[in-house]
Order: structure tokens, then C-alpha cells, then sequence
């Protein structure tokens, strides 16, 4: 029977709330140990994709955050109260119990009968999940109360019932999850396919048969280094005259504006080391390896604003918006921007968009390409405008450049932190070395690579698809598990009801004082008897 309500429960079910069945978590007092270590469990220590603890940092109390309060045993389960919709829920590993988890976190303890498996299962499902998120207040830092997880409705199994139902979910994800791993294998190989076609790419393999057919044509290293040079200032002075012609305009109009900034000159670079090419593979005639900072304008921020979805305003493109190097536009927020701003975070068709700053390492440096239809949009602080100069790179050549392994290293070694939090900065950008031909080539390059990308790209939007329907599969088993239709009942389980009163007459024992007379006193009334 489905446990849609109170009247068409399971057999020897009940309902409470998730309070009824948890049991209070002690605090640390950071004075009381100062000296002590310990493991700081964090809401980023979350693996959200398989909801395990990833790691934890080891502190002393004096030391630590000063969210690092909660004690912890194996089995509870942490679900962030910030952010719910991300899904940072996780069971406490036998190597972390006794430790601290931060106050971010509600710790969901079992009580004696419960099952932790059960609640963790029931915590990672979607109506749950959903249901907070729903409920979640504010906008920049959007959160659940304590309370508000606590006081979430279960619909209770008997103990031995509960046990079954944990048995056969884990059952049944085991064999979910064995699917799940040849997708990711198949995944990794797709990618290991992805790099292997751009390294021929930049190696000059693809357009072997082109240079051989325009030998006469092709330039010497110092070549294409005096033309993007001569590019890089022509470009400057182009920006220049935009700047005067932008500074007459403003003369002439209302002055509620400000002054159009003059553009900054071209900055220097350091020369290229040859330790830095050493490493990279061997260029054919007419390449060269030139630093990115020669071929872009100076990169440039986005804006700082908080933006929020009711917004009424501009747009503006955040972390979510840059995926697989295009702009998806269905996770937008923004505000209301003056003129200078408008005109200091714009962008234009061709535009690369980098995420700058990230709490994993992979993401910092993922890019997208602006197309015509994003022009209309500002950007976000997290993310670094990059505009090429066209004359001697083109952004799709850039942007696959930027989706190149040789390139991962760089961005990683340039971007890796220790403090949790990975940035790539404008000059560590400009820095970059890359491979560079000239812009036929470059053409070439972008026509052949689309061909042969989109059949990899193919293959891997069925491989997500895959992966979605796994995990679509994995709710519906979680569904059925806290419906009362994933394992049979059993008429001589202990009733849920009963389990549920003996939680309570537990709860009302522990909290009943007991007095217990001094030894003195109890010493003196033995005497006098």
C-alpha cells in the first residue's frame, strides 16, 4: 500500500517528524581545549555527486573556523542547511566519529530503532531535497533553519522494515552504480579521444597537407612575432581613436555620465623561456609559441553588483551560464546597471568568457564563446572577459585552445590554492603559452576540429543522458522505498507506533533529573539506622 497519507499508510507504519526520531548533538567550547586537534568536517568537505565525506581538515580548536562546533559519530547523517538545492548531504565515516562538523550542517542522529541508513536515504531524496529548497529564505546566501529539517514529515517504517528497505536500495544502486562506472570509463575514454584530436591539431598534423600545399607562404617564428606585434599596437591605436571619438560624444551630451576611461597601453610581458617550451611537443614551419597576452586586450573582470532572478534589468552571465564553451542561458539572474557599467562589462560577438575562481580546480579556466544572442548580457566577477585581437587570432581558435590538456596544465599550476579557494588572475592569464599559426591556418584548424568534435560531442550528450536516466532510476527506487512498495511487510514486525513511544519514554527518562544524596549525607542515615 502507497503511504501517500496518514489514512493509506503501510502496514505498521506511522508518522512523525524527523524531531520525534533524532537525537540532540553535543557542542564544542573552544576555551575549554584550545590546544586539541581536530578533523573539521565543512560543507565543501561534501562530495554532492556521491554524497560521501570527501575530507577533512585537521585544526586546533583555537584555530579553526568558527563554524567548527558540532560533534559528530559515525552514521549521522549531514545535510547543509545552506543551499539545499546542492544537495551536500553525507554520512559520517567511522573515521571521522567524534569529530566537528560545521554548524552549516544539520546532524541527523538516529535515534535507538532507527535505522541511519534510512534517514540518509530518505535525506538524499528528492521530494525531501526539493521541499527544503522550496522553503529556503533569502537570496544571496539562500539557507533552511535547523528547525526546518527537523520538523520535515517521515513516514515511519517498523525497525525490521526499515533494515529490508535499506538492504534492498543498496541492492539496487549497487547495480545502478555499476552502470554508472562503465559510463564514466567510456566518458574518460571519449575525453582521452577529445585531447588526443587536439593534440594533432596544435602538433599541425590536421593541416599538414595545407602548409605543404603553402610553403611559400608560411612565416618564420620572428615573422609572426614583428606581425603580432605590429597587430598588438595598431590595435591600441584603433582603441584609441574609438576612445577620443567616445570623449567627444560625452562632451557634447548631458553630462550625467562619467568620462570615458582612456584604454591602457599594452603592458610588457616577459620574454618566453625556453624551460617553458621544453615540456610543450615540437611546432612545425610557420607556428610559433607566443604568450596569450600578445594576442588579447587587457582581460577584464566582471562586475562585482549582486545580482538576484526577479530581476528587472540586465542579465548577467555567472559560473552556471559557461558550459561545455558555449553561453546556456537558463540559470540567469541580474539588476539594473548606469551607463558606465553597461558599457565597462559589455560584451560582443566573439568574446571568451573564463571562470577565474573556483572552489575546484577544474572548473577555474572552463570557457565559452559569446555569440551574437549573449551581446545583449553583462558578466559576473567569477568570470574574465577575453578579446582577441581577430587580425591574429580568432576566438574559436582561441576557446578550443583553451579546452587543450597542455593548456590545463598551465591554467592548474598558475591557479592551484590551499586555501580552498582557486584564482587565475588577469596577468597569470596573459602569461599563458600558445601554440600560433597564422589565421588561414587557424580557419582550417577551427572547420576540420568541428567535424570531428561534434561526433565525440554526440557521444557524449548520449553517455549525460545516461547518467541522467541513472539517476532518475535512483530516485524512483528512493520513491518506492518510502512508499511502502519496495519490500513486502511483515504482519510480525514490531508497529513503527510502538517504536516511536519507546523513543519517547526514552527521550522523557534521559531528561528526568535524577537526585542523588552526598556521600556524607548517605553515610549519616546508615549510621543512625
Amino acid at each position: 500500500m502507497m503511504a501517500n497519507s496518514e489514512n493509506t499508510l503501510p502496514l505498521g507504519w506511522t508518522t512523525c517528524t524527523l524531531r520525534e526520531v533524532t537525537l540532540p548533538v553535543s557542542k564544542i567550547d573552544p576555551k575549554e581545549e584550545p590546544a586539541q586537534r581536530i578533523d573539521y568536517i565543512a560543507i565543501s568537505s561534501i562530495d554532492n555527486v556521491r554524497n560521501v565525506v570527501e575530507s577533512a581538515k585537521s585544526y586546533r580548536i583555537s584555530d579553526a573556523p568558527s563554524r567548527a562546533r558540532q560533534i559528530v559519530h559515525r552514521g549521522d547523517i549531514l545535510f547543509a542547511t545552506v543551499r539545499p538545492y546542492l544537495r551536500n548531504i553525507a554520512r559520517v565515516p567511522t573515521k571521522y566519529h567524534k569529530q566537528i562538523a560545521s554548524t552549516g550542517f544539520s546532524v541527523l542522529r538516529a535515534a535507538n530503532g532507527v535505522v541511519p541508513g534510512f534517514l540518509f536515504y530518505k535525506a538524499i531524496s528528492r521530494d525531501f531535497v526539493d521541499a527544503l529548497a522550496r522553503a529556503q529564505y533569502g537570496v544571496s546566501y539562500p539557507a533552511v533553519k535547523d528547525e526546518q529539517v527537523r520538523d520535515k514529515v517521515l513516514f515511519l517504517p517498523p525497525t525490521a522494515e526499515q533494515r529490508r528497505i535499506v538492504a534492498k536500495i543498496e541492492e539496487l544502486f549497487s547495480e545502478v552504480d555499476n552502470g554508472v562506472t562503465m559510463l564514466k570509463t567510456a566518458r574518460e575514454q571519449l575525453e582521452t579521444c577529445r585531447q588526443s584530436v587536439l593534440k594533432h591539431a596544435f602538433e599541425g598534423r590536421l593541416t599538414a597537407q595545407w602548409r605543404e600545399a603553402n610553403k611559400d607562404k608560411l612565416e618564420a617564428p620572428s615573422q609572426l612575432l614583428d606581425r603580432v606585434n605590429r597587430a598588438r599596437t595598431e590595435r591600441y591605436e584603433d582603441q584609441l581613436t574609438d576612445w577620443q571619438m567616445a570623449v567627444d560624444d560625452w562632451k557634447e551630451s548631458p553630462r550625467l555620465d562619467k568620462r570615458p576611461p582612456l584604454p591602457a597601453p599594452p603592458k610588457a610581458l616577459s620574454p618566453l623561456l625556453g624551460a617553458e617550451t621544453e615540456r610543450l611537443f615540437t611546432l612545425p614551419a610557420g607556428w610559433a609559441y607566443l604568450r596569450l597576452g600578445l594576442l588579447i586586450d587587457e582581460p577584464k573582470y566582471g562586475t562585482s553588483k549582486k545580482c538576484d532572478y526577479s530581476f528587472s534589468g540586465t542579465g548577467v552571465l555567472r559560473i552556471p551560464n559557461v558550459v561545455d564553451g558555449v553561453i546556456n542561458t537558463d540559470d540567469l539572474k541580474g539588476a539594473r546597471f548606469d551607463s558606465a557599467d553597461m558599457q565597462a562589462f559589455s560584451l560582443v560577438q566573439g568574446d571568451v568568457l573564463m571562470i577565474r575562481s573556483n572552489g575546484s580546480i577544474s572548473i577555474v579556466g572552463k570557457s565559452a564563446i559569446v555569440s551574437e544572442a549573449e551581446e545583449e548580457y553583462l558578466y559576473a566577477g567569477y568570470l574574465m572577459r577575453l578579446r582577441s585581437n581577430h587580425d591574429v587570432l580568432i576566438p574559436e581558435y582561441l576557446l578550443l585552445v583553451l579546452g587543450s590538456q597542455f593548456m590545463r596544465v598551465q591554467i592548474e599550476e598558475k591557479a592551484k590554492s590551499t586555501s580552498g579557494v582557486n584564482n587565475i588572475n588577469a596577468r597569470e592569464v596573459q602569461s599563458l603559452v600558445v601554440p600560433l599559426c597564422s589565421v588561414n591556418e587557424q580557419r582550417l584548424i577551427v572547420k576540420q576540429l568541428a567535424r570531428v568534435l561534434a561526433g565525440i560531442d554526440a557521444v557524449d550528450r548520449e553517455i549525460k543522458d545516461q547518467m541522467l536516466v541513472a539517476d532518475a532510476l535512483r530516485q524512483a527506487i528512493l520513491a518506492r522505498a518510502f512508499s511502502g512498495q519496495l519490500v513486502p511487510q511483515d504482519p510480525s514486525d514490531v508497529p513503527a507506533s510502538v517504536l516511536l513511544d519507546k523513543i519517547s519514554d526514552d527521550r522523557a527518562r534521559a531528561a528526568k533529573p535524577t537526585t542523588r544524596r552526598p556521600a556524607r549525607e548517605r553515610r549519616a542515615a546508615k549510621t543512625a539506622v
